[in-house]
């Protein structure tokens, strides 16, 4: 049996290369910054929105973290492909990888298209099966291992009406999370998923407030989620803490998934 950390480095990811996919803004930007203030070097990424991947650069430059930014579409093979080299150029290596990227549409199932299903389905899952791809790979090269988390939710086992492509793709992610844990686990590579609840990343209440009143009343612990909920999910799974915990999907839902269903 290998030697038990101690405490502290259990709970230490100083000096770890992490990427964070879609952290322009939302529960990606604050799963950045917790990692920066876990000590880590972090690279975020964005498809499109550099003003928010910028604010979030520069938030962690400014608190005394180490971070880069790349404007990247992680659906597509160069994107993944570029940001797996972007982190080996500015940092060495990549030792933890958040598969966050993610798009959320709502559509009623007969009024949706091939065009946007493609869309969903490409961003969220094949986003996600790239960016594992190439990140595993760089591990694998470099040796020790690594930690792959991928963004799924809720959705993936509660579906709800105008989401069948997000939740689709979501519970496709579930699946890949174990497939992926069983192959890259003789790596040393760990793969596990963040399943989060209704995460208020901003004025949620006012843009839903009959959505908010039902979930107060159904979630055991009474509140909505915070992105850093989710963040500090990610930390203790990339953490040694976490170091035998592999293809478990990991609900963050103040208790909603624990609700009778009857």
């Amino acid at each position: 049996m290998n030697e038990i950390p101690t405490y502290e480095e259990s709970n230490s990811l100083a000096g770890k290369v992490v990427i964070v996919t879609g952290s322009s803004g939302g529960i990606g930007a604050q799963i950045a910054r917790r990692f920066a203030e876990a000590g880590c070097s972090v690279l975020l990424n964005a498809d499109k929105n550099r003003a928010g991947m910028d604010e979030t650069l520069k938030h962690i430059v400014d608190s005394g973290g180490r971070a880069a930014a790349l404007l990247a579409d992680v659906g597509e093979p160069n994107g993944a492909e570029a940001l797996v080299a972007e982190a080996v150029g500015r940092f060495g290596r990549v030792d933890v990888l958040v598969n966050n990227a993610g798009i959320q549409p709502l559509r009623a199932l007969l009024e949706m298209d091939a065009v946007e299903w493609d869309k969903v389905l490409t961003t969220n899952l094949r986003g996600t099966f790239l960016c594992t791809q190439g990140a595993s790979r760089q591990m694998i090269a470099q040796g020790g291992g690594g930690s792959i988390i991928n963004i799924s939710s809720i959705e993936a086992q509660t579906p709800v009406p105008n989401h069948s492509h997000y939740g689709a793709s979501k519970a496709a992610i579930d699946n890949f999370t174990k497939a992926a844990a069983i192959e890259l686990g003789p790596h040393g590579i760990r793969v596990n998923a963040v399943l989060p609840g209704l995460i208020d990343t901003g004025g949620l209440e006012q843009a839903w407030p009959e959505g908010v009143e039902r979930w107060l009343k159904s979630a055991p612990l009474k509140r909505l989620g915070h992105g850093m909920d989710v963040a500090d999910a990610c930390l203790f799974l990339a953490s040694p803490a976490a170091r035998w915990i592999t293809g478990t999907l990991l609900p963050v839902d103040g208790g909603i998934l624990a609700q009778q269903t009857y």
